[in-house]
């Protein structure tokens, strides 16, 4: 008699098993209305109380619902359900004490793996740029602003060492484009020389590093250092903080990541913001912006928070009939720029050199005409750490 009841219990134990299953199947899979993983949680707590006394079912089904509650709770979160991203954040979330520098060296590199490679310009673009998604596994943690590096494979051919490290901004941020925190993602352009004698490109000359990125693909192992850096970092502490982000191609990476971090995740920071985000972006022509789509979307749905300019030195002509370069486009609003910066706002420039001497030669220019030294005004901007500059 006994033996009968403790067999009933024991299927009934598997019906309910099963019911809980479905609950999982429903989180996973239902597109729309999911419910909260706390459902399957209780339906788990069933099952155990149900067999409460099968001791040897009892272990079983403890165990599986176990694993039902915690796959409901994964599957819950990454289909973008309630989880917000405030997994990696510091305590308090501004505070920058903990920041990763040079985790992994030359001599003891991580190795990450490719997640996909795709180009992001369209046919028209001067050049090719591709969008990487690496795979860390959340063992390579970074901040937005920071750089890794990579060592290209091979050796070089002049001496036989291994390859140098290539620095190269984070274009996400740190809680990767699929906000799980196991990945990062890189913005990089394919380097190539056009030889006039050959009238074709050199592959002789071309770009080691970049293209060997632009030619990975799904698995491909890439050799990695740092995080690097902390000149690009935002400090958060004041929700009220200006930033001014300006970029020219491929400098566009952090700011991605920026922008990424307060209009698109559930992060500390996002729900603190109060300032107003101004990115300018330089590029050739249309066919070469980069993430226009999600500027776009942050424009759209934070009007009052996200402004956004671009130069296109193809298309747009500057004030005095030339091409529009980024330089020209933020002389555009030198003075507003210069009383966001005197009322405590970051600016940042990543990217192509050359357009510093034109952003200086403008905010001096301002300077003179309200009777400021200009080599004052600057060094106190530095002293201040507003003045961020990752350029080359």
């Amino acid at each position: 008699m006994v033996a009968d009841e403790n067999g009933s219990k024991r299927k009934r134990a598997l019906k309910t098993l099963a019911k809980t299953a479905g609950v999982l199947s429903t989180v996973a899979f239902t597109t729309a209305g999911l419910p909260p993983a706390a459902l399957a949680a209780k339906k788990a707590k069933e099952v155990v109380e149900v067999v409460e006394t099968v001791d040897n079912t009892k272990k079983i089904l403890a165990a599986g619902a176990g694993v039902i509650a915690a796959g409901a709770s994964a599957v819950w979160f990454s289909s973008g359900g309630e989880k917000a991203q405030d997994f990696l954040e510091a305590e308090p979330y501004w505070d920058q004490s903990s920041v990763p520098v040079n985790v992994y060296k030359n001599k003891a590199p991580f190795t990450g793996k490719v997640v996909s490679t795709k180009r992001i310009v369209g046919p028209k673009a001067t050049g090719e740029t591709c969008h990487i998604v690496i795979d860390h596994k959340g063992d390579f943690p970074y901040w937005e602003g920071q750089s890794w590096g990579v060592i290209p494979p091979g050796t070089r051919e002049k001496d036989g060492k291994p390859h140098a490290v290539r620095l190269y901004s984070i274009a996400s941020s740190r809680y990767g484009d699929d906000m799980t925190g196991n990945t990062g993602s890189l913005c990089v352009r394919r380097a190539t020389y056009w030889c006039p004698e050959l009238q074709a490109d050199d592959p002789a000359k071309k770009g080691i590093c970049s293209n060997f990125l632009c030619d990975t693909g799904p698995g491909s192992e890439v050799t990695m250092t740092g995080p690097a850096g902390k000149v690009m970092l935002m400090p958060e502490e004041d929700p009220k903080t200006d930033y001014i982000m300006v970029a020219t191609g491929t400098g566009i990476a952090p700011f991605r990541g920026f922008i990424r971090r307060l209009f698109f995740e559930k992060t500390p920071a996002a729900k603190a913001y109060k300032g107003q985000a101004w990115l300018f972006l330089g590029v050739a022509n249309s066919d070469a912006l980069l993430y226009d789509d999600e500027f776009q979307e942050a424009k759209a749905n934070y009007p009052d928070n996200f402004r956004l300019d671009y130069a296109l030195s193809r298309e747009q002509e500057n004030k005095s009939g030339g091409k529009m370069y980024i330089q020209d486009k933020v002389e555009e609003y030198s003075d507003e720029i210069f009383n966001k910066l005197e009322n405590g706002a970051h600016m940042y420039f990543c990217g192509l050199k050359g357009m510093m001497p034109g952003i200086q030669d403008m905010l001096a220019g301002v300077c003179k005409s309200k009777g400021i030294d200009y080599d004052e005004w600057i060094k106190g901007l530095k002293k201040a750490k507003q003045w961020h500059v990752e350029v080359y």
